[in-house]
């Protein structure tokens, strides 16, 4: 049934991207490294389970598999990112039990992100040097940073709903900071850092300043940055952000912001829109709009992570 699916995916494009985020074109192309992943990690497993039980296991055994080609296998993986859809609704569309749905998600998960390393296009988590960051991305130019955050579930617990609520955005949230610009895809839009998801209280400069993501950015290249870093000035050169107006006060009771800085207000707008449209590339998955709602630790970092990486292979192979 599933393998009647795919070929209506591969006759229909636009339904493929819909379905997966990616193009057909781009899965096939992915698949063979997908494959090679997945095979090594399978025979991991076989062995780390033979170890623990100290013996041998047969090379076939159980009944099988439902996901029978490796093609299938990614499909299924990605349906899950673009879609978001419980696991109920993931069996009904798939076709088999919801209990087997879990497990292959959470493995699958793993071997696509080894998969997207291998293919050096997920994103750096963190710098820790200017030769570093030189070093893997010689061509970078201007550099666009920004926050971006994502609903999750409101927690029953008083201290995680303090630590997660986003004043910002009126709600429960996780947030990281990104960093794009031209790397390793020559294209502006690419994600080159990403910082780990933390809880959607703290502040994008806050977030920034315990990466210490702006002291190892080179100097000498340009950063665009939104009217949440403030201060960030103080830390490094070459930064364009916009002018604020002055707060109301008794010596000032009209603030109001000069004909010159609203037009470079504008112009600045004007160039760090591609920091806002590389954002939309990551959250054409819906694991990153709709509301988190796993309970595993640290998938929905994962789930950013990986969406990312394949913004990036989509910019590769465009």
């Amino acid at each position: 049934m599933f393998s009647l699916q795919l070929l209506r995916l591969a006759k229909n494009d636009r339904l493929c991207k819909a379905l997966t985020g990616m193009s057909w074109e781009e899965i096939l192309s992915l698949e063979p490294n997908f494959s090679w992943n997945l095979k090594e990690y399978t025979a991991k497993q076989k062995k780390d389970k033979e170890a623990k039980l100290g013996r041998k296991l047969q090379n076939e055994g159980g009944r099988p598999a439902f996901l029978k080609t490796d093609l299938e296998k990614l499909v299924f993986v990605l349906i899950y990112l673009k879609i978001y859809p419980t696991f109920d609704v993931l069996s009904f569309i798939i076709g088999f039990s919801k209990s087997n749905c879990h497990p292959w998600v959470i493995k699958l998960l793993k071997v696509l992100e080894q998969t997207l390393e291998r293919n050096l296009v997920l994103p750096e988590r963190k710098i820790t040097t200017v030769e570093e960051f030189f070093k893997l991305f010689p061509e970078a130019g201007e550099l666009f940073i920004d926050a971006t955050e994502r609903r999750v579930q409101r927690p029953v617990n008083g201290k995680k709903q303090n630590k997660l609520y986003s004043k910002k955005k009126k709600t429960h949230t996780r947030k990281n900071v990104v960093v794009s610009g031209t790397g390793r895809t020559n294209n502006k839009k690419e994600i080159l850092i990403l910082t780990k998801t933390k809880s959607g209280r703290r502040h994008d400069k806050r977030l920034a300043d315990k990466e210490q993501l702006f002291e190892h950015l080179p100097e000498e290249l340009d950063k665009f940055v939104d009217s949440g870093f403030q201060g960030v000035q103080n830390q490094t050169n070459n930064l364009h952000k916009p002018k604020k107006k002055p707060p109301k006060s008794k010596n000032n009771s009209n603030p109001y912001l000069t004909t010159e800085e609203k037009e470079m207000n504008k112009l600045i707008a004007s160039i760090r829109v591609l920091s806002e449209n590389a954002i939309c590339g990551i959250k054409r998955f819906n694991c990153l709009v709709g509301t988190y709602r796993n309970k595993i630790t640290n998938l929905d970092d994962q789930f950013i992570l990986l969406s990312a990486g394949l913004w990036n292979y989509h910019l590769k192979n465009s």
